[in-house]
């Protein structure tokens, strides 16, 4: 079974959410499972750690059942 990869993006200017860029934040972070992006674009780079670790338990209990 092939093993899916989980990536941290940064995303810079027009690629941020109007969301994040009212608050004034001109990055934001991205999670990938196999290059497509899933869920919301995070303001730190730790909120998109915590994600990505979160994807990688969730993949390893899927590969398991």
């Amino acid at each position: 079974m092939m093993n899916s990869r989980v990536d941290v993006a940064v995303m810079i200017g027009s690629g941020v959410p109007a969301t994040l860029q009212a608050l004034g934040k001109r990055i934001c972070w991205v999670v990938l499972v196999n290059g497509e992006r899933r869920g919301t674009a995070f303001a730190t780079r730790e909120e998109a750690l915590e994600c990505q670790a979160a994807w990688q338990q969730q993949l390893k209990k899927g590969l398991a059942a």
